[in-house]
């Protein structure tokens, strides 16, 4: 696609010329004759910034407002601050964002640059987003549950209530032909790059080195190898970081070289550091999360060191429980990274694998949707009146199994009722932005005087934690509730943290109506329990060894202080292994699980049978879930629980625990024998095991009634429910024709081994045996 005659492309002040500009004109003409688009372009073409500010005086628009939709924060603050630059104004004005806890817009502001929360939000709200007139999605190709979410909203949205609504999405490398498909076969504009050469070398670490280790030595090859430039390290995490920035400071880099951190979860100020342009004479070395792999331009990066991994949510809806995995990048990742490199002039990209490896890489990231908790996707569903995923147009619809799993914990939860429908409850529960287990905490806590001590959990569960170091090791809420509670933040508190987790729960507490008074501590585990509720634990005989309600077993390092709780409400915990491991509860007690659960509480009957007393067990048990919370004997079980009992031993042991005596298993044989021989009058029965354990309780059932508990077997008459199993005229020809004795020419009476491997044998000499077989076979 050629680029447009120069005095048809529109700039705004202080325009960057960016490669985007060339196809603005295609992109104004397909959004004035239709109402959708899908716009692809590589990183650093321009898109985020330069369409919105392309889109504002086009007349379909008129006085309605843009909303751009970015998956980050970051990128959010980010693109409204560039795109304010561009206009010489500040944010707030003309451009403006708003994202979790924060927002800069004023009454003149027709760009909003949002979150994706805050587009559903806003769905939710107002399901015909009055006074907006086009909604773009920028970095589609990340392919987050919210941004799906929200492309599936907005079209229903423009089919039943917006038709002049334009929908937009922007994307870098994914497929533009499957989305234009979905949004009702949109053109599909495909805009070049200014990518320049850049050079790839793929450095394999030696064998057992670590991998921070490696990323350090070859950021310092880098450095060396680069006449000029900075810096880009791409990490899975802030572990990862901080070590190989610590590996880095230990080198004594020099005065030359500026480190700089940059994750999510960093103070805006260190943020902003690490995307601005290094001072003169200095070189700048950037340490980030796959955050820096789209939206945002980050000033002097000629060189880029590519560790291969990143972070991804696992959701395994068998355990309810999600666990961050480090994954192996995808090559679209990859290859978004390596062009970091190329944005300023020819670049070097340093990949930390084999040139063989990266062939073996997936072509993309899996989409969010198939693989996240989508307890909050269902919960929006059912708020917009949507309970069944397929009443919407997804790229890919929710997995089944994982949205019924959704469902359940909602219905659970008195989120929704049987039919998926939303609830009274579960529409308070959709206000908050929060997930529903933590939503449903803070609502249901309110009524029991623990809602601002809920609020402060939220806060503290909805972000990182707030402690760094050993004392991050324990698993008690507890202690990070005083952290947030102490102003001085000492220790090892990671200040960033808490002070997004006292401003999240500032901010709450106000929206409910709560006072700002600091909730008890001691009442954490049952704020917890609330909205874990699957997740009370009751300790076992060891000291940090759990069961919890839904039946698993999870563990506590014995040196935790928890560990000796006999109550503990588990909020995280990983799925690996045979028993998960907690890595944040605090602890109940009992009394606290009878007030809140005790409606949930089921009293039963128990009867089983006890190898050590040789007999039947009768309990009766008051459970919650998997837990046992009072245990008492039942002296009197009904007979027929004990016979049940008894029925079930021999299912589950064969019919070899049953009391068989010698006799009784002559007895069997010499009818199997018969049955074999197919001897009159024929039709006897199968006794093998197999089939007496398919016919048990028709045979066995009729005699266990009325049997005692202790040593019942004693009490048995097996040989006459056995011998029920033949008819008359059967049990009147065995003995005839499969005799117990035989009298040989000697005068004796010898008895007849009917189990024998071999058939029926004499105790007596070898050919004497041969001689009978051919007196039985003449019968």
């Amino acid at each position: 696609m050629g680029a447009a005659p120069a005095e048809t492309i529109r700039r705004p002040p202080a325009t960057p010329g960016l490669p985007i500009e060339a196809v603005l004109p295609e992109v104004r003409r397909a959004l004035g004759r239709g109402r959708a688009l899908v716009l692809q372009a590589p990183p650093g073409a321009g898109k985020t910034t330069c369409v919105p500010l392309a889109l504002l005086d086009e007349p379909w628009l008129g006085a309605g407002r843009i909303v751009l939709l970015e998956p980050r924060r970051l990128a959010a603050r980010a693109a409204a601050a560039r795109m304010a630059a561009l206009l010489g104004e500040a944010v707030g004005e003309t451009v403006g964002y708003r994202i979790r806890l924060d927002s800069k817009v004023g009454p003149r502001t027709r760009i909003e640059v949002v979150t994706e929360g805050i587009l559903t939000r806003r769905l939710q709200s107002d399901p015909a987003l009055s006074g907006v007139g086009a909604v773009l999605f920028d970095e589609f190709h990340e392919r987050s549950l919210h941004a799906d979410l929200g492309l599936a909203l907005c079209l229903e949205a423009q089919a039943a209530l917006r038709p002049d609504l334009r929908l937009v999405a922007m994307s870098a490398t994914l497929d533009g032909e499957p989305v234009a498909r979905l949004m009702g076969g949109a053109p599909v504009v495909t805009g070049v790059g200014r990518a320049h050469a850049v050079e790839t070398r793929y450095a394999e670490p030696a064998p057992g080195r670590r991998f921070e280790d490696h990323v350090a030595a070859t950021a310092r090859r880098a450095l060396a190898e680069a006449a000029d430039g900075d810096v880009l390290v791409f990490l899975p995490g802030e572990a990862e970081i901080r070590r190989v920035l610590a590996r880095l400071e230990e080198c004594g880099l020099g005065p030359e070289v500026l480190l700089a951190p940059l994750f999510g979860a960093l103070p805006r100020t260190a943020q902003d550091a690490a995307l601005a342009p290094a001072p003169p004479g200095r070189r700048k070395v950037v340490l980030a999360t796959a955050i820096a792999e789209t939206s945002l331009t980050i000033e002097g990066v000629r060189v880029v060191v590519d560790g291969g991994l990143a972070r991804a949510p696992r959701f395994d809806p068998r355990t309810g429980m999600t666990r961050l995995e480090t994954v192996r990048v995808s090559q679209a990742s990859a290859d978004q990274r390596r062009g970091r490199a190329g944005r300023l002039g020819p670049g070097v990209c340093y990949r930390l694998w084999r040139e063989a490896e990266h062939r073996l890489l997936p072509p993309f990231s899996p989409p969010e949707i198939v693989q996240a908790d989508l307890a909050p996707l269902a919960l929006e569903l059912a708020a917009w009146g949507a309970a069944d995923p397929a009443d919407l147009a997804w790229l890919d619809p929710p997995p089944a199994a994982a949205f019924a799993q959704a469902c359940g914990l909602l219905a659970w939860l008195g989120a929704v009722d049987e039919a998926g429908r939303i609830k009274p409850h579960g529409r308070r529960m959709a206000e908050l932005p929060l997930h529903p287990r933590l939503a449903h905490m803070v609502l249901t806590a309110i009524p029991h005087g623990l809602g601002g001590l809920a609020c402060d959990v939220a806060a503290l569960l909805a972000d990182r934690d707030v402690l760094r170091g050993p004392g991050a090791r324990e698993a008690d809420l507890r202690t990070r509730l005083a952290a947030l509670a102490d102003p001085r933040g000492e220790g090892g508190v990671d200040r960033g943290a808490r002070q997004r987790a006292v401003a999240a729960a500032r901010q709450w507490r106000r929206r409910l109506g709560l006072g700002t008074e600091p909730g008890n501590p001691a009442r954490a585990g049952a704020v917890l329990a609330l909205a874990y509720p699957d997740r009370i634990a009751q300790r076992r005989s060891a000291a940090g060894h759990y069961r919890l309600r839904n039946g698993r077993g999870a563990v506590l390092p014995p040196e935790d202080p928890l560990a000796s709780a006999d109550w503990l409400a588990v909020a995280d915990l990983d799925d690996a292994g045979r028993d998960a491991r907690i890595h944040l509860a605090a602890p109940l007690d009992r009394a606290e699980v009878d007030a809140l659960f005790g409606d949930a509480v089921a009293a039963a009957d128990e009867v089983w049978w006890d190898d050590a007393a040789e007999g039947v067990a009768a309990r009766r048990r008051h459970r919650l879930g998997a837990l046992v919370l009072r245990d008492e004997p039942l002296a009197d079980p009904p007979p027929e629980r004990v016979a049940a009992a008894l029925l079930d031993l021999v299912r589950t042991r064969g019919p070899d625990a049953l009391p068989w005596t010698p006799a009784l298993r002559q007895w069997r044989a010499r009818v199997m024998l018969l049955r074999t021989a197919g001897a009159p009058p024929g039709d006897w029965p199968d006794l093998s095991d197999a089939a007496l354990l398919e016919g048990l309780d028709d045979w066995l059932g009729p005699y266990l009634h009325g049997l005692p508990r202790r040593r019942p077997w004693a009490a048995l008459d097996l040989g006459a429910a056995l011998r029920g199993l033949l008819s008359w005229p059967q049990q009147r020809a065995l003995d005839e024709a499969a005799p117990t004795h035989l009298t040989v020419p000697s005068g004796s009476r010898l008895a007849l081994d009917y189990t024998a491997p071999e058939g029926p044998v004499l105790a007596v000499k070898p050919n004497l045996n041969t001689a009978f077989r051919k007196i039985l076979s003449h019968q």
